[in-house]
Formats: C-alpha cells, sequence, structure tokens
C-alpha cells in the first residue's frame, strides 16, 4: 500500500477497497485525486460529522460536479463573467451598457457567462445570445429563476450555494466585467480582486464599467484610495489591478489589450514563467528586467525553455518564454509587468484575432510535489 496518497482512511483494508472501487469505476487517470475524494466521505463517517455537515459537504460537491460538466464542453472557449445588480431595470441607462459589451465581446469569440437572473445579468445575456451565454443561477425565494435568454437552455445551472456559485463564476473565465450592483456585485468584485492580488488566481482583466453619468465606480475609488490605499492597506500598485471606464469600447479594448501579448503564466520550483506570443528581443528583456527588478528576489528576469513539468504536460511548448524568481506577493508589480510585456514593440499587432486563452481558472497554476497514483 506504499504506493497510496499520504492522505488515507487510516485502515489497510478500506484503502484497499477504495482502490478496487477506483477500478470497478475504470478510473484510468488522476486516480491519485479521486482516492483521496473517496477517503474523505469515509473519513466524514468515522468523525461522526452533524447531519448538517453532511448535507453541505454533499451538495456542493454535486453542485460542483455538475458545474464542471457543464462547462467542459466550452473549456476552450473564451469566456467573460459579467457581475452587476439583479435590480437594474431596462429603461435604466447601464441595461443598454451592459447589451453592448456583452454584444461587442461576443461578436469577437467570447462567450457571456452570468448568474442568470433579471437586471445586469439579463442585459447581458440579451446582449450576448442565447448561444453565447453560459448561466450559472443561485437558487433564492424572492427570485422567480433564470431571464428569458438563457431559462430552459442546457447551458444553464442552478446552484444551492453563493460560494459554488461564485467558484464557477470566477474559475471558468479569463476576463471580468463588474456593473453597478449591491452588496453580492461588490462581494464578487472584492473576491475577484483578492483572488489575484493575493495570487491565488491568474492575472486576468478585471473592467469596472459604468455610464458616462455614472459615480458608483468614481466613489468606490475614492473609498479605496483614500481608506483602503490611504491607510497602507493595499500597495499602490494593486490599483493597476483593475480598470475603470463608462465607454464600452476602452471596456472591450482592455480586455483585448492584455491578451495582446501574454497568454498565461505558472510556478515551477521557485519561478514564474510568463508565456507570451511574440519573443522579446534581447534589449525589450533587459529593459524588462532593469524596470521590474523588485520582482525578482535573486537574479533577473530572463528568456527561458519550458521547464520539465511543462513539458511532460505538453504545456503551451511553443510559446515563447520570460522567467523570473518571484516573491509572490507583489502581485499589482506582476500586472504592471504583463502591461509592459503587452506594450512591447514586438508584441502582435493590437487586434489582431489571440489564439483562444481559455480558462482563467480561479486557482493559479502552482507546481505540484505530486504523488504516485494508487
Amino acid at each position: 500500500m506504499s504506493n497510496l496518497p499520504r492522505y488515507r482512511t487510516g485502515d489497510d483494508e478500506l484503502d484497499r477497497q477504495l482502490v478496487t472501487l477506483l477500478d470497478a469505476a475504470g478510473a484510468d487517470r488522476d486516480r491519485d485525486q479521486l482516492f483521496e475524494i473517496l477517503t474523505s466521505g469515509i473519513l466524514l463517517a468515522g468523525d461522526e460529522a452533524d447531519r448538517l455537515d453532511l448535507k453541505i459537504t454533499n451538495a456542493a460537491l454535486k453542485e460542483m460536479r455538475n458545474a464542471f460538466a457543464l462547462f467542459a464542453p466550452y473549456r476552450d472557449v473564451n469566456k467573460v463573467t459579467i457581475f452587476g445588480s439583479a435590480r437594474t431595470r431596462r429603461d435604466d441607462p447601464l441595461y443598454p451598457q451592459t447589451f453592448e459589451v456583452a454584444a461587442a465581446l461576443a461578436e469577437r469569440g467570447w462567450m457571456i457567462v452570468t448568474g442568470a437572473g433579471p437586471g445586469i445579468m439579463e442585459a447581458g445575456m440579451e446582449g450576448a445570445g442565447r448561444d453565447n451565454s453560459i448561466g450559472v443561477l443561485i437558487r433564492l425565494p424572492f427570485e422567480t429563476g433564470a431571464n428569458e435568454f438563457i431559462a430552459g437552455d442546457p447551458k444553464l445551472i442552478e446552484m444551492k450555494y453563493f460560494f459554488t456559485r461564485k467558484l464557477m463564476l470566477m474559475k471558468e473565465s479569463a476576463a471580468f466585467v463588474s456593473l453597478p450592483g449591491g452588496f453580492g456585485t461588490l462581494d464578487e468584485a472584492f473576491e475577484l480582486l483578492t483572488l489575484v492580488q493575493t495570487g491565488k488566481a491568474q492575472p486576468v482583466p478585471i473592467v469596472l464599467l459604468d455610464t458616462p453619468d455614472g459615480t458608483y465606480w468614481r466613489g468606490w475609488q475614492r473609498f479605496v484610495e483614500e481608506e483602503v490605499a490611504g491607510n497602507g492597506m493595499i500597495a499602490p500598485a494593486d490599483r493597476s489591478l483593475y480598470r475603470i471606464t463608462d465607454d464600452v469600447d476602452e471596456a472591450v479594448a482592455e480586455i483585448e489589450r492584455f491578451y495582446r501579448n501574454f497568454h498565461s503564466l505558472r510556478y515551477v520550483g521557485d519561478r514564474l514563467v510568463l508565456r507570451v506570443r511574440s519573443a522579446p528581443t534581447d534589449e525589450e528583456i533587459a529593459a524588462l528586467a532593469d524596470e521590474f527588478a523588485d520582482l525578482a528576489v535573486s537574479g533577473r528576469i530572463d528568456r527561458a525553455r519550458p521547464f520539465p513539468p511543462e513539458v511532460s504536460g505538453a504545456d503551451h511548448l511553443d510559446l515563447p518564454r520570460l522567467a523570473l524568481r518571484f516573491d509572490r506577493r507583489k502581485m499589482g508589480r506582476l500586472r504592471q509587468l504583463i502591461d509592459r510585456c503587452n506594450g512591447l514593440e514586438t508584441a502582435p499587432p493590437v487586434g489582431a484575432k489571440p489564439p483562444t486563452v481559455a480558462e482563467g481558472d480561479a486557482v493559479a497554476q502552482h507546481e505540484e510535489a505530486g504523488h504516485p497514483e494508487p
């Protein structure tokens, strides 16, 4: 039994039965993860967990499993999540603003993901059209269900818990647009910013969109600058993690600019690997290394070949790479580095159709130590 993961039931016979169960289920990959999922169920029984705790665990796991299955066919399609108030009426200027940004993004090949409710969510799905929409609905006692532009669609899923819903709204998208809203919208915006700021999410374009005469995000910005940044609770560079605008074209351009040259990143050991679409010159790399020397705990930013874990996973081996020993703290500065890479003379032309960026993934790619599969 030495080839099993460290996380086990503590009973050799039960562990053997779990391996037999995996064999019977035809599980031929990622068996270590499946073994540990089954182990958690067995351990809950041994813990004599409260029935409510079991119901929460059961419902959350089922919701995630169903949502993963729903999104799986669209994993290689670029997706943008739109957040905003469920109370926005059709005659509110925010409604056509949302419609227009969703329509513009859908025209450029992006699918639109929303919470599937009324208001801003409905406007986004109307703008994108049913074929380009995915809905992640929350069950609430005071809402009537999904809006007419996604109701009855196989790309709609209904969830009991906000935390599983937010996971899917954030995990599956590579860009985000947030319009004004209530506590829920602010919760989503702050959680997204927190995930990116702490490195728990891949860097992504985050657009805070209002109408030309709107004051919502400008008021929010004053609070962030005066109370949050002003009191040293975030770094000055963290304000680079988002872009506030009242212009639909600028919102779309911000998303397209972000993926002009930058493709993705991952951590391999103590190195951060940035994948870009066009190889920078030696002079450009030297300039980046000088400007962003504070990001490296040792050494400098330099070009790199794919690392062994990338090769074994066939992880975008055709893309040029930059690597550095990153301190994993200055995420605002990392975003500024990405922006600078997107502005290099060697970057692809603005407006060039990028390859699929796939999901942003709410959990950034970190190299795992790995364990033998059972």
